[in-house]
């Protein structure tokens, strides 16, 4: 914890707005799908709108970032009017612009705030705390994919689609983790998931106890269709799938032990008993 804190002291010492003022940036800036961002055009550092947005943007720092440009050539690229700000939500195609601007400082505050939660999101090493504790109801939609193994990407891509399809969903969000990213975590989560991370899964994870219901997949099946997961992410929400469901069947089969224990124990005094009749009988 010390250490993120510190991380985060690092990011607060940086400028909360960056710009983009040359078409090398701009690529830079195009390419971070997995970022919450927004960008705005301004005439300068100077006005009062600018003041606006960089106020918002100390207020997220450093979860949320911001960059602005007062290069006409850049806001023509990205169709940006003066003035206005764009939300780019990770791994959507298109931004959605902030109505009503110009914009002040609360008007951008409060857009931010009802639209923080990504229907689709990564989880990052900056920020793993406050994005678990970021849960729906008590509970995480949790996808372990690995961008670099073939089946991972293949999942990865699927599950963008869905996002994109329910990213007007306020109930829907999708917590994806690479478990490259995370070498010395990978043995605790299979351990606690009971899943084999070396294939793509999704689940729900209980953020009290840890508890989960994970997608069954099977090693010799195809990966789900964005219709089959759509499907399965409906009965999710609707509580149909959670992770009492599974309590339920690990208490059946620990009563279904516990009465092969006593049939045995049973049967071992039957046996006890013969040996004593036969032993009455030898006398």
């Amino acid at each position: 914890k010390r250490q993120t804190d510190v991380i985060d002291l690092l990011h607060l010492l940086e400028d909360a707005v960056e710009l983009i003022s040359n078409p090398m940036e701009l690529r830079a800036f195009e390419r971070m799908d997995e970022d919450i961002r927004l960008i705005g055009y301004f005439k300068g550092r100077d006005t009062e709108h600018y003041k606006a947005f960089q106020g918002a943007a100390e207020r997220f720092q450093p979860y949320v970032k911001f960059f602005a440009t007062f290069d006409k050539g850049v806001s023509k690229h990205l169709t940006l009017k003066m003035n206005e700000v764009d939300f780019y939500e990770p791994f959507m195609d298109e931004p959605v612009t902030i109505p009503g601007k110009p914009n002040s400082e609360d008007e951008i505050v409060n857009f931010v705030s009802r639209h923080r939660r990504p229907t689709l999101r990564k989880l990052r090493a900056e920020d793993m705390f406050e994005t678990w504790e970021d849960d729906m109801d008590g509970i995480h939609i949790v996808a372990f994919a690995e961008e670099e193994d073939p089946d991972g990407y293949e999942f990865l891509e699927i599950l963008k689609d869905v996002a994109r399809d329910n990213t007007k969903n306020p109930d829907l969000s999708i917590l994806w983790i690479d478990p490259d990213d995370f070498p010395l975590l990978t043995a605790y989560w299979e351990k606690t998931f009971k899943v084999d991370l070396f294939r793509p899964q999704i689940g729900v994870v209980n953020v009290t106890d840890a508890d989960s219901v994970w997608l069954n997949m099977p090693n010799d099946e195809a990966l789900p269709s964005a219709e089959e997961l759509e499907d399965w992410i409906e009965d999710v929400l609707s509580g149909k799938v959670n992770t009492e469901d599974d309590d339920v069947d690990d208490d059946a089969d620990d009563d279904e032990s516990d009465d092969d224990d006593d049939d045995d124990r049973d049967s071992d005094d039957d046996d006890d008993d013969d040996d004593d009749d036969l032993d009455d009988d030898d006398n």
